[in-house]
């Protein structure tokens, strides 16, 4: 694998590195997907299952045991039991190839799924990237591409400011500069209680939004940070990024008047300035 990106899944409790020219997709809530949307190489599953110390080994052997098909392999330094299942669709022979993986407490099921024939490498490279995030351990702080699970944190937060705008003050909500007035208004007709912390959180996300409408470069990303795990905005030629948790609940909570221009600007400097 030449670039990656990293994927530290929810809850930080695993990490792994994909090819940079893949993506994450929503799928299943047990499940993470993964894979190239431009040139399709085969779809990439990965579920985690956490257990007793020996959880991981024992599944390994459990599959090995139960599965008269699956085979005793290594990827990178770790024991896996492997097996495939085959299977047509419109005129097409695709191959599942099956990998559970065992690492101390935790036992991974990883699937790719591609073409009958097609390599393996680049799951194979994945599973070999994978590491078990230790608990109680403080890991640097780390921005990795954006997750389905921030993705939705960020159309729920801009879906509730606009039909809060709309249902409150009955105008329409377009995502831009324009849009800050309605949402000072929001702030003046006390729409949000002051210990509403998500909400506030929403509105500072949606600063972001309408930031990255109207400026090119900016792209969004989530900061994994202790037990902290939040979408930030990333200015992707300087590096610097704003944190929407800072931009208005920071002020709420030191009891700071709310001026949502205020919050706007210094969000942009935060991106620009520093």
């Amino acid at each position: 694998m030449k670039e990656t990106k990293r994927f530290i899944a929810p809850g930080a409790w695993f990490s792994m590195d994909y090819p940079a020219d893949w993506n994450e997709f929503e799928d299943t809530a047990e499940a993470f997907l993964f894979y190239n949307p431009d040139k399709w190489t085969g779809n990439f599953r990965i579920s985690a299952y956490r257990g007793n110390a020996t959880y991981g080994h024992d599944s390994v052997e459990q599959e090995l045991r139960e599965n008269s098909s699956a085979q005793r392999v290594k990827v990178g330094g770790y024991e896996c039991a492997y097996s495939q299942e085959m299977f047509m669709e419109e005129g097409t022979y695709y191959v599942s190839h099956i990998w559970v993986v065992g690492i101390g407490d935790i036992a991974f099921e990883c699937t790719f799924t591609t073409e009958r024939g097609k390599t393996v490498d680049e799951a194979r490279q994945i599973i070999a990237s994978l590491q078990v995030r230790q608990s109680g351990v403080k890991y640097p702080a780390e921005l990795i591409p954006v997750r389905v699970s921030e993705i939705y944190q960020i159309d729920q937060a801009y879906d509730w400011v606009e039909k809060t705008v709309k249902e409150t003050l009955k105008k329409d909500f377009q995502g831009t500069e324009e849009d800050l007035q309605a949402m000072q208004e929001l702030v003046d007709k006390g729409a949000i209680a002051p210990k509403k912390k998500e909400l506030w959180l929403a509105m500072g996300i949606v600063l972001c939004v309408i930031l990255a409408n109207e400026v090119d470069g900016l792209e969004w990303r989530t900061l994994i940070d202790g037990n902290r795990e939040a979408p930030v905005l990333l200015n992707l030629s300087a590096g610097t990024w704003a944190d929407p948790m800072k931009l208005l609940w920071s002020r709420v909570k030191a009891g700071n008047e709310v001026k949502v221009a205020e919050a706007y600007v210094e969000a942009s400097d935060l991106l620009y300035n520093e």
